[in-house]
């Protein structure tokens, strides 16, 4: 029998915890219903006897406390609330227990923004992760050892398993019951919960805002260029002339400032203006590829679902008002 134990740090997401809760106990009532036996001993384990919720709303009895722990098989580590620097250093106490639990064996799982306190424990320097995609400069700038694929619904590396933003974490939790216990109990899992399951990515929901947290005002020049003339044809070294740096010079600053080359940033630009006009004009995706800038279609096509992992097509149906 697997033994899962889901934390309930402080600041947590009540359906960050609630969620994996009823999913792994439902493959248990199906085998129930099946007069099978449990496969699963599902606990919620803290730091206190008492655990406060989603900014003081709820508050958590956990059923046992780390120290009453000594071996799980998975843990669960559910998102948290509100400053996730203040977060992780109020549950600091998890993790040199998380780090004993791993090399006695178990596996970690984090939700959401609960990456950030898994990568806390150092677990994740050089391996992949995801989380969040509004998370992910904050996420960059504290763990920059870590491999943050942002896109991705899920990682799994090494024992280490992490899903994307908010309710993405429903397909992780399916592909662990998927992983433990069999495929035919994942799916009958999504129908009851009603959960679209194996979803890859999270490309199509991100909402690009530019990387501006930094303190390079010659890039943040750069960037302010690239939005407000996305619709002319900018090149690399017209941007470094324009600057009066050289363009290794300018290339090295701008992917050091805002993790994209200067190219990737005048697409995504370029892309995040497209995503609103298909969703808001009566434009179809030819007009829509011109009026961002692209004269090439295939270009145009290839970059937009390199980036939101959808044809533009695909992308108007899905989200045009007009369309719905």
């Amino acid at each position: 029998m697997k033994h899962i134990s889901i934390l309930v740090p402080e600041g947590a997401l009540l359906g960050n915890v609630e969620g994996p809760r009823q999913l792994f106990s439902c493959v248990n009532d199906f085998l129930a219903s099946q007069s099978r036996e449990p496969i699963f001993t599902v606990e919620l384990v803290g730091l206190h006897p008492d655990t406060s919720l989603n900014n003081g709303k709820y508050t958590v009895r956990p059923d046992r406390l780390i120290g009453e722990v000594d071996r799980t098989d998975l843990i669960i580590v559910p998102a948290v609330d509100g400053d996730l620097k203040r977060a992780v250093e109020l549950n600091s106490g998890y993790i040199p227990w998380i780090i004993q639990q791993y090399k006695n064996g178990a596996e970690v799982a984090s939700l959401c923004v609960g990456a950030f306190l898994l990568a806390a424990t150092g677990l994740l320097n050089g391996r992949k992760c995801a989380t969040h995609w509004m998370f992910a400069d904050q996420f960059r700038a504290m763990y920059p050892d870590v491999n943050l694929v942002v896109e991705k619904i899920i990682t799994d590396e090494n024992g280490l398993y992490s899903s994307g933003g908010a309710f993405s974490y429903l397909n992780l939790i399916l592909y662990l019951i998927e992983k433990y216990a069999s495929r035919d109990l994942a799916i009958a899992c999504a129908k009851v919960f009603q959960i679209d399951i194996d979803r890859q990515s999270q490309s199509p929901f991100i909402i690009f805002k530019g990387q501006k947290d930094h303190e390079d005002e010659t890039v943040l020049k750069a960037q302010e260029f690239i939005e407000k003339n996305f619709q002319e044809k900018i090149t690399v070294d017209q941007l470094a002339s324009m600057l009066a740096l050289g363009r290794r010079n300018l290339e090295r600053r701008f992917k050091k400032a805002t993790s994209n080359t200067v190219v990737e940033y005048i697409q995504r630009v370029k892309i995040e203006a497209a995503k609103m006009r298909l969703e808001t004009s009566r434009e179809n995706v030819n007009e829509v590829m011109y009026k961002v800038g692209y004269t090439d279609t295939k270009a145009f096509r290839t970059t937009f679902k390199k980036i939101t992992g959808m044809s533009p097509l695909q992308y108007k149906v899905k989200y045009s008002h007009r369309a719905s």
